[in-house]
């Protein structure tokens, strides 16, 4: 199955506000974030990306192009690729979807590419997760709709605050993981879905409310680990979790422990 990734981000919030790589090459570790939620996709048998570039696309081709362990390449643009060593069978299409576009017009600007498959994935390319993909897959089918995210509980380091009449405060508490759920950026579709998105819109905000208007559109609640990159410090968990050599979201290495057992909220923790 293919999947498509949007990396069209500058990451500004990221990288202390400069513009020097797209978001998807932000490391952690040694490799961009891209290429984890890539080694992702592929541990289940999804090789096959449609990368919607933006904002220093040229980055991140190059990355692919001139990747330490490649061994093969055909030089022409749009057209699949397949780098070698630790990732034998990636077949990477680039597809130019525009400096400034939102995700649902990259989305559209790869439709020939997407058109003719029964159902594809994407993801936003900035979150990482330990989520058994074929449970998702799975729920997706079930349910026939035409499109699908994981539903996750945020956790979010802030304080909630009560205030009195007098303006003094009562209660203050940290607000840790939250009973909102949110879009956590990993996604199934049908191809209906370009049906549903118009000139200039987002993919969430006006085709998303058509989906569920006709109740076509589902979400796979999970509580394992979930986490986005939106941030410095969410990069810098991210990279702290790395190093202690047992990161869940590394679900093609055999020994793979709760997330809780790394620092990261019990909530968030794996479930056996």
């Amino acid at each position: 199955m293919k999947v498509v990734l949007f990396c069209g981000g500058l990451g500004l919030r990221i990288q202390g506000g400069t513009e020097s790589v797209p978001k998807p090459m932000v490391c952690v570790g040694t490799r961009p974030i891209l290429w984890h939620v890539m080694k992702y996709y592929a541990h289940f048998g999804h090789d096959e990306f449609v990368l919607c570039l933006g904002y220093r696309g040229d980055a991140i081709k190059d990355y692919f192009l001139n990747y330490p362990y490649r061994t093969a390449f055909d030089g022409k643009e749009e057209r699949p690729h397949t780098v070698g060593s630790d990732v034998p069978d990636w077949k990477i299409t680039f597809v130019d979807t525009g400096r400034t576009a939102n995700v649902g017009q990259r989305l559209k600007a790869v439709e020939p590419h997407v058109r003719d498959e029964p159902e594809f994935m994407a993801n936003y390319s900035d979150g990482l997760t330990d989520l058994p993909l074929p449970t998702h897959l799975a729920h997706f089918r079930e349910r026939r709709a035409v499109g699908t995210f994981v539903s996750v509980r945020p956790h979010l380091s802030y304080h909630a605050v009560e205030v009195a009449g007098d303006g003094l405060v009562t209660d203050i508490r940290e607000i840790g993981t939250t009973p909102l759920r949110i879009n956590g950026g990993f996604f199934v579709f049908r191809p209906e879905i370009f049906d549903y998105i118009r000139a200039e819109e987002d993919l969430v905000n006006e085709p998303f409310r058509r989906l569920v208007k006709e109740r076509k559109l589902a979400a796979l609640e999970y509580d394992g680990f979930w986490q986005s990159m939106d941030t410095l410090k969410d990069r810098q968990q991210l990279e702290q979790i790395l190093a202690s050599g047992r990161a869940p979201w590394e679900v093609w290495a055999e020994v793979r422990p709760l997330a809780a057992e790394v620092g990261r909220p019990e909530s968030l923790s794996r479930r056996p």
